[in-house]
């Protein structure tokens, strides 16, 4: 078996999108109404690619495990996983007759709010030898209750793991159903209005070796052996919220795979997480941030 240890290689999966970003809307339209806004990109979406991107930029290999949008859609978000140097091996085209894989975001002053139509399997089914990868990231927790292999299979090759939340109603309202499998990942990226929702509804503390919380503009704390450790961001002014806690993964994860301390961690994935929010899309800053 490979070392993983010795790999600077991270695949991704999960769920890839193509954002619609509308951004300068003034509040968020209501059934019968319209509401005009001062800018439209397109960009790839998604948790998993856009840590991917984060983990490009400072410096890791990254691989991507995805199905990719349906035309015309899948031109867009192959331009982005290309500028940011992404692998697309595993990355599988969309079945025939696939309706798009979309994401309509609309930014506001700090926050945002998706409309979202996903279609199909989140991961293709290609064989890969997952030892050869450093660490596996999964960009929303229910590709993780589609594919529950992925931990055996990490598992077995030595690979660490991690996922994100990523907003589901269905599972947000399960868990105490989600610790079993929360409990075979290392690190659990939530942010703070999912983790509340998951902790109303039976997840403890602890279910996971080091749960990771995003608070937005309050920054982001972390809860491991017992006791929460906190990390405050700076001032930003936010142009478009898209992405940015799939951002402030890659940076975390960074320093947590390189051995860093976790107020270390904490604080460079803040640094991801605001530059990502300066520029519409979820990468758009992102290549600023450099090593």
């Amino acid at each position: 078996m490979n070392d993983p240890s010795a790999s600077n290689t991270i695949l991704c999966a999960g769920r890839l999108y193509c954002d619609l970003v509308f951004t300068g809307v003034p509040h968020l339209p209501v059934m019968g109404t319209e509401v005009f806004s001062e800018g439209l990109s397109l960009h790839a979406g998604g948790g998993a690619f856009i840590t991917s991107a984060a983990f490009s930029v400072l410096g890791w290999q990254t691989v991507l495990l995805t199905t990719l949008p349906a035309t015309p859609f899948d031109s867009v978000v192959c331009r982005d996983i290309e500028k940011f140097g992404v692998e697309t091996q595993f990355c599988a085209k969309a079945s025939r007759g696939a309706t798009p894989q979309i994401t309509v975001a609309i930014a506001g002053q700090n926050d945002r709010a998706f409309l979202s139509h996903k279609t199909g399997k989140a991961l293709p089914d290609i064989p890969l030898n997952i030892g050869a990868f450093r660490h596996l990231h999964i960009g929303e927790l229910r590709s993780l209750v589609e594919h529950p292999d992925l931990i055996q299979k990490a598992r077995s090759a030595g690979a660490t793991i991690s996922v994100d939340c990523g907003w589901d109603a269905d599972l947000l309202d399960r868990g105490a159903d989600m610790a079993s499998l929360l409990a075979g990942v290392d690190v659990f990226l939530p942010n703070e209005t999912e983790y509340t929702h998951l902790c109303k509804t039976g997840l403890l503390e602890g279910s996971c070796p080091l749960t990771v919380v995003k608070c937005g503009s309050a920054g982001a704390k972390a809860f491991q052996s017992g006791s929460w450790l906190s990390g405050s961001a700076d001032a930003v002014t936010v142009v478009d919220a898209t992405g940015a806690g799939d951002a402030f993964n890659g940076g975390f994860l960074s320093s947590w795979l390189s051995g860093k301390s976790l107020a270390e961690c904490l604080s460079e994935g803040n640094r991801c997480g605001r530059s990502s929010v300066e520029q519409p899309g979820g990468t758009g800053g992102l290549l600023s941030i450099g090593n």
